[in-house]
């Protein structure tokens, strides 16, 4: 009885590896479950019947055949509704998926239903939630981009038209014109330099630097207006503090920094620059005795554009900070602004340490 036995278990092994190969091949969930149910159940219950009409030459054949087709039935039933439960929720997600492709960015799939699926429609929404608020950004940025644009290019016709019209005279109208060009000029090397940014061209060349050379290279920048609007200016920085990095980079990321806080620091205040050194990189602050932050712009001063908030103002086109940003991240730091628990707003970046 044995080696009736061993051959019974090896054909069943061999047919149902033959059988799982072959549903595989079959094209949808639905039908792939069906079959695994069916296969789980008529397989073994098939060596079951072997196995009796090997033992009792199939004296009560029929009654095991009745009861091995009904357990396959229901095994093939309840295949048939958990594989339909499955697609469904697959069939939902790919709905979802077809209507963001088509251009409704608004579309979601539903985060319900078996943790793996759950976890899908979650994973698709968050990438639809970032499509439609980077397809926004770009929108704003088109429109902020054509208002600025706009402004001096309307400053300029005006002024070619007062000069065809001999209203005034080439000598006096020439500096306007070449300082509308400068604000022309500025924009589009902003533009040009995000546009760099986020296409990842941007390439620094990082070297071991100290910090000190560039905070008092950007202070002495902003030293005269600083003076004219009667703000003190401090630097606390270590010479001893090296970081990796692109120095000139670094300089054009803390004069906008510094920039931004003169503008909105009263006369008698003060800017502060402190340089401390941590763990595996180095923080950057600007500190200001302003009137601080709001919980918006702690979150969006570094999005293009962007003057909502007192943190921006009507003042250049709203990309300096931007592009300190993308800067900064393509140094491998961060980069964010909060509130000085003594009033007036704080500005910290990282950069890697030597």
């Amino acid at each position: 009885m044995i080696v009736p036995a061993l051959v019974v278990a090896v054909a069943t092994l061999a047919i149902g590896l033959a059988l799982v190969l072959a549903l595989r091949r079959l094209p949808t969930v639905r039908l792939q479950l069906a079959g695994l149910a069916a296969l789980a159940v008529c397989l073994p219950l098939t060596a079951v019947l072997l196995s009796g009409w090997v033992m009792f030459h199939m004296g009560d054949d029929v009654k095991i055949l009745a009861v091995t087709a009904a357990s396959a039935a229901i095994a093939v039933v309840a295949g048939f509704v958990l594989a339909g439960s499955i697609a469904d929720g697959i069939d939902r997600v790919r709905a979802a998926v077809g209507a963001v492709a088509g251009g409704d960015l608004g579309a979601r799939a539903p985060a319900s239903g078996p943790a793996e699926l759950a976890d899908l429609g979650a994973a698709f929404n968050d990438m639809a939630g970032s499509l439609e608020q980077l397809f926004d950004a770009r929108r704003e940025l088109v429109a902020w981009a054509s208002h600025d644009l706009r402004t001096p290019l309307a400053n300029m016709q005006a002024m070619l038209e007062a000069l065809e019209d001999g209203l005034v005279e080439p000598e006096t109208t020439m500096p306007a014109l070449r300082e509308q060009v400068g604000v022309l000029s500025m924009l589009v090397d902003d533009l040009f330099e995000l546009a760099r940014i986020d296409a990842g061209a941007l390439t620094l060349e990082l070297r071991e630097a100290s910090l000190a050379g560039v905070v008092a290279s950007c202070l002495r920048g902003v030293e005269a207006e600083a003076k004219l609007k009667g703000i003190a200016l401090e630097a606390d920085v270590d010479d001893t503090v090296l970081a990796r990095c692109a120095p000139e980079q670094v300089e054009r990321v803390l004069f906008n920094l510094l920039t931004n806080a003169l503008r909105h620091t009263p006369t008698d205040g003060a800017v502060a620059v402190r340089v401390s050194p941590e763990a595996h990189e180095v923080r950057v602050t600007v500190e200001d005795t302003g009137e601080g932050l709001g919980n918006e712009a702690q979150t969006r001063m570094f999005d293009r554009f962007w003057r909502a908030d007192p943190a921006r103002t009507a003042r250049g086109a709203g990309l300096g900070l931007a592009i300190s940003r993308g800067l900064v991240e393509a140094h491998g730091g961060r980069i964010w602004a909060e509130n000085r628990p003594g009033g007036g707003a704080r500005v910290s970046f990282t950069l890697p340490a030597a």
